[in-house]
């Protein structure tokens, strides 16, 4: 592993990142089967803003803090407090994974759907739908650069063995590293892996999409219902 570090360098980073989320179109009420009274179900949101809690705090609480904090726990919270296995990591620790646009953040997320839940479930048929919702996160760090150790290193780009990556992603967490960028292993795109959320801040929706798998074993996917925007072999 230590020859990959001989040839990457630091990424000062100052963007926004897509991240790309399970999500519905059209949102629930959680708590409309709990009562057939609005008073009830009113009863109950409150009791759930007073009793979890907040990691998140507005500099205007009063104002902001409801819906800030609401798109801060969905758009960046959730990795670092929901562990689980990935690229860079072996599922010790949380990793928050954004990328450079939309196309590239559509293609991950459709490969880890399209080979991991839904082959895992047995549901590989064509019109299983997927709803997901983007948001805009702004990223302030100096990353960790894999992208020049490429070159030097396939593994870092191996789309299925993981081996060498988890080694990375946890030498950067253990050392207190913010995060890292690479190439997609999915298309030509560039992808982010953070470690700390606290170079995350400002998300902000971006679009939704829905995803639908074809008849030929591929994903179409729609930014307006109805419409191709793009279609994944």
């Amino acid at each position: 592993m230590n020859h990959v570090f001989e040839h990457t360098g630091l990424a000062d980073t100052h963007t926004d990142l897509m991240r790309n989320i399970v999500s519905m179109r059209v949102s629930q009420d959680l708590f409309d089967d709990l009562s057939d009274n609005p008073a009830d179900r009113d009863a109950a949101i409150a009791l759930e803003l007073a009793t979890k809690p907040r990691l998140f705090v507005s500099p205007q609480p009063v104002i902001q803090r409801p819906f800030e904090e609401a798109a801060w726990n969905e758009a960046i919270r959730y990795p670092f407090t929901h562990w689980m296995r990935s690229r860079f990591s072996d599922g010790s620790f949380g990793v928050w994974y954004g990328a450079d646009s939309v196309e590239t953040s559509v293609h991950e997320t459709v490969h880890h759907w399209r080979k991991g839940l839904l082959a895992d479930a047995g549901f590989n048929r064509p019109g299983i739908r997927l709803e997901r919702k983007l948001y805009r996160v702004r990223c302030d760090a100096a990353l960790v650069d894999l992208r020049p150790a490429i070159a030097h290193e396939a593994a870092l780009l191996d789309p299925a063995d993981y081996s060498l990556t988890h080694q990375i992603g946890t030498k950067l967490h253990r050392e207190g590293h913010p995060g890292l960028v690479s190439r997609s292993a999915r298309c030509d795109g560039e992808i982010y892996a953070i470690l700390n959320p606290k170079v995350l801040s400002s998300p902000r929706q971006a679009c939704l999409l829905t995803y639908m798998t074809t008849e030929n074993g591929g994903v179409r996917v729609e930014r307006e219902p109805g419409a191709t925007w793009m279609h994944i072999d």
